[in-house]
């Protein structure tokens, strides 16, 4: 089958400072891949790309044998943080709602509280069941813990229903089993979507995810079995302890 996101001979810079070299990645259909790499190394920047809030200087990029731009509503993106104040007054439910803008004409109604369609509002309540946030619906966004707002913005990635599925460092803020927690839901889910997860974590993930994309400028490929200390020295340029995990 022919691969949901090709990347070819990429590259990209930021004034003359070159923060993506060569890249090459196909991801199939239904993959799992972890993507990791130091602070600065390029991870955000193949992500904002893939995305199509950037654009390649050269090298081409493919996403669902479309332009990243052209594919974009087929796309769900989990950021590390939200891109409002906690102190913003919405609730959770019209947090989900948001994921609805754009979705098949006018979806501004979503902000308003009673305005949205009942099928808009369906979608909602089957998101927030499916990620194990229905009993917080009614809830202000500003009161809730860290592993439950990663809960509702991973809810509202998914109410736009999307073929693939981007995070960014979704478990940065949250303990270790609120961790593992989020990681199995993202395995049930990976069974009808790809998704690409960001992670500092290569033990843990390594759990899930069928490869790991190693970025440092420029981007190596791994399956999870052949990741060892030499792997990681080479990649962050320093001495790190990996803990071995069952898989």
């Amino acid at each position: 089958m022919n691969p949901v996101i090709d990347i070819r001979s990429l590259s990209f810079s930021y004034g003359t400072v070159p923060t993506l070299s060569g890249i090459d990645l196909q991801v199939a259909p239904g993959e799992f891949l972890g993507i990791v790499g130091p602070n600065a190394g390029g991870k955000s920047t193949l992500l904002k790309l893939i995305l199509g809030l950037l654009q390649p200087q050269s090298g081409d990029l493919r996403v669902l044998e479309r332009s990243p731009r052209a594919a974009s509503r087929l796309l769900g993106y989990v950021p590390q943080c939200p891109s409002f104040g906690r102190d913003f007054p919405i609730t959770v439910a019209q947090v989900v709602q948001l994921g609805r803008l754009g979705q098949g004409g006018n979806r501004w109604q979503a902000l308003w509280p009673g305005r949205a369609s009942g099928a808009d509002q369906e979608v909602v309540r089957r998101a927030l069941a499916e990620v194990e946030a229905g009993d917080i619906a009614k809830r202000q966004i500003g009161s809730l813990s860290g592993g439950q707002l990663q809960r509702v913005l991973l809810a509202r990635a998914l109410v736009g229903q999307p073929r693939i599925l981007i995070l960014d460092e979704p478990t940065a803020n949250i303990d270790q089993r609120l961790e593992g927690e989020i990681f199995d839901l993202l395995k049930l889910l990976n069974a009808r979507m790809t998704i690409l997860v960001v992670s500092h974590d290569i033990s843990f993930i390594s759990r899930y995810v069928s490869r790991v994309a190693c970025v440092n400028r420029t981007l190596v490929c791994h399956r999870t079995d052949a990741i060892d200390g030499a792997v990681i020295q080479e990649l962050y340029g320093e001495n790190v302890r990996m803990i071995a995990q069952a898989h």
